[in-house]
């Protein structure tokens, strides 16, 4: 449907054009339309958002040493634009996408993590698709244990090597940012509203790490799911 109304607005645009250059026909005052992105796209061969957000991520997780870390944040910041679209979003899965997304929540770099944390904030939210892939492949559990402060260990480092066991040690004892907590309950905010499956994942295991949880919370009473996660924010606050 969004590539046929692309074309047709390539066709309108064409069509004004054309009777614009024939010098028998009268000038129009008639506003002219407008090309949006996807009908440029279609003129001049621009990559797919499907392209783009696979671009981003082998940026993000390339191991060339010339790529900077400002370069990769930038491309990150990219993705988060990109997948506020709920089709993008879902692209996620459909592109292989959301296993080195998560794995970049235990990147060495705190300003990574943050984002990846946005990213999937971002994605899930008001998304069941997404949230489904995120509870899927334990997802939430990894966000509950960043807003309560841990350190993932980094299970992939980019380019396909692993972090050493004394480096994964390293990290756990740091214990989380502020920053990057704050995010993390953001992305658990996002992905257990109107969401069962994610909210009884997420308070099964704060309950499994010692916090008080509401039992029977509904996904679908806000204020009740407001209760969960504002305790967490002030945690994360109070860090």
């Amino acid at each position: 449907m969004a590539g046929e109304k692309s074309l047709n607005e390539l066709l309108k645009w064409s069509i004004e054009n054309s009777t614009e250059a024939d010098p028998s026909t009268p000038a129009s005052n008639a506003p002219r339309t407008a090309l949006n992105a996807e009908a440029l796209a279609a003129i001049m061969g621009a990559p797919s958002d499907a392209e783009l957000m696979q671009a981003s991520i082998e940026h993000i997780t390339s191991t060339d040493p010339e790529i900077t870390l400002e370069s990769k944040l930038t491309a990150f910041d990219n993705l988060e634009q990109l997948v506020e679209s709920l089709d993008n979003a879902n692209l996620l899965s459909k592109l292989g996408l959301w296993t080195p997304l998560l794995e970049l929540l235990g990147h060495e770099e705190d300003q990574m993590r943050l984002m990846a944390a946005w990213c999937v904030g971002t994605a899930v939210q008001n998304n069941a698709p997404s949230q489904e892939r995120l509870v899927a492949l334990g997802g939430v559990e990894k966000l509950v244990r960043m807003a309560l402060g841990d350190r993932l260990p980094m299970e992939k480092r980019a380019g396909g090597g692993e972090e050493t066991t004394e480096q994964s040690v390293a990290a756990a004892d740091q214990g989380e940012t502020k920053e990057v907590r704050r995010k993390a309950v953001y992305a658990l905010s996002s992905a257990v509203r109107n969401y069962q499956p994610a909210l009884d994942v997420a308070a099964k295991e704060l309950r499994k790490r010692g916090e008080e949880v509401q039992e029977g919370i509904d996904a679908t009473d806000m204020n009740a799911v407001d209760g969960m996660i504002n305790g967490l924010k002030q945690k994360a606050l109070n860090a």
